[in-house]
């Protein structure tokens, strides 16, 4: 699978875990070079507390477009770490 936003594949995974219709891609799958730290944070009741990445390509951003969970409830697990997306980035295979 390969995340794309403004004509860049910014994270390409064969290991990606869907949840939510959401592809949650192993954090070293992510071109790390296209991401900003963010310090946005929402709560998830059955998966908890997310953080956010902003994406920086060509000179061009996107706020808050790919969020996170560092520490998850046991029911989420599976994707503890893994990076999802949003706000127009495209997931294709």
């Amino acid at each position: 699978m390969k995340a794309i936003w403004n004509q860049k594949v910014i994270a390409e995974s064969n290991d990606t875990v869907v949840v939510e219709n959401n592809h949650y891609f192993p954090a070293h799958s992510i071109n790390k070079e296209f991401f900003k730290e963010s310090n946005t944070h929402t709560n998830c009741p059955w998966k908890g507390r997310a953080s956010y990445y902003s994406l920086e390509v060509d000179g061009e951003q996107n706020q808050d477009a790919a969020w996170y969970y560092p520490e998850t409830s046991h029911a989420a697990k599976q994707i503890e770490g893994y990076v999802a997306f949003w706000k127009g980035v495209e997931i294709t295979e």
